[in-house]
């Protein structure tokens, strides 16, 4: 059983910390990119193992590690989670036009939204729902670059491996809430995990390329430290305890992000279509996120002008 509704500062905070976890995903192109020929499988082998390792090691010299011990049933859910978005989302990519791929598994945020109505004590608002078709209309903009898609009946493996991708994230994210009491300490071994499910992936659909050269292995340790990493910790503590409804509308910022690093580093330029993504994007954030950022501040207001003491 999760635990009792946190009260609204917490949930704030909790909701901030999240929401790092999307920025933290907006230089995964770039680390990417700078992370050469390594294959994609193997790339999240290395990365989610350093990243456990080092979550670990962290958590034993600070005589945490007894955190890590949960049932079987959480580290299932955990390990699936992390490793079956991966696994579906490259197998679309390789089975399906990448355009078309990630555009669909790009549905995750939205269906955050939807499902998270499924949660006790949550409520699907309107503005919830505007705002994340707004960012999913932002993100299409950048993913499509006006080219519309170009499905292709040849291609519904990969495009049906995009759409399990998108449940897979979606329902995890979703459903980490009911396991509000399982510490976020436990995410070190879901990385573990998910490296060593990485590992056997690699051994059966990929060629062995490692990273070659300082800039190489530098990206891979930037990949392990946050986008595949760090992030994964921060994502935990958000859905478990802040407001999933503006997360999942504010993921949609991570294209957009990722979009104008890749630009700041020499590999696009700024055009117009980037311009109205980021407005879309920025909008549809805000209108998800107006009760949380200006309903205490109202509340407050509203308080004070008719003479009332507000409660912290």
């Amino acid at each position: 059983m999760p635990d009792e509704a946190p009260g609204p500062k917490t949930r704030l905070r909790a909701t901030m910390i999240g929401g790092t976890a999307v920025l933290m995903w907006s230089t995964l192109g770039l680390f990417g990119a700078a992370s050469g020929s390594v294959p994609p499988f193997l790339l999240n082998a290395l990365c989610f193992g350093l990243a456990g390792l080092v979550a670990t090691a962290w958590l034993a010299l600070r005589g945490r590690l007894v955190l890590m011990r949960q049932p079987v049933r959480v580290y299932a859910f955990g390990i699936l989670g992390l490793f079956g978005f991966h696994f579906f989302y490259f197998t679309a990519i390789r089975n399906a036009p990448p355009v078309d791929a990630n555009l669909i598994n790009y549905t995750w945020p939205l269906l955050i939204v939807v499902f998270s109505a499924l949660l006790p004590g949550e409520r699907l608002k309107l503005q919830h729902v505007v705002g994340t078709l707004l960012g999913l209309g932002g993100a299409a903009l950048l993913i499509l670059r006006g080219d519309g898609l170009a499905l292709d009946g040849d291609a519904t493996p990969g495009y049906l491996a995009a759409v399990a991708s998108a449940l897979f994230w979606s329902g995890y994210s979703v459903l980490s809430r009911r396991l509000g009491r399982v510490p976020t300490e436990a995410v070190a071994g879901f990385c573990l995990g998910t490296s060593l499910l990485a590992v056997f992936a690699h051994l059966g659909f990929e060629t062995t390329v490692w990273p070659q050269g300082a800039g190489e292995w530098g990206a891979v340790l930037g990949l392990a430290a946050f986008p595949v990493g760090l992030a994964f910790f921060v994502w935990d503590i958000g859905v478990k305890r802040g407001d999933i409804q503006v997360l999942g509308a504010f993921a949609y910022t991570a294209p957009v992000s990722s979009t104008l690093l890749l630009i700041a580093f020499g590999f696009g330029s700024f055009t117009p279509t980037v311009a109205v993504a980021c407005v879309l994007v920025t909008v549809g954030a805000f209108v998800a996120a107006k009760d949380m950022l200006f309903g205490r501040f109202t509340k407050k207001t509203a308080g004070v002008a008719a003479g009332e003491r507000v409660e912290e």
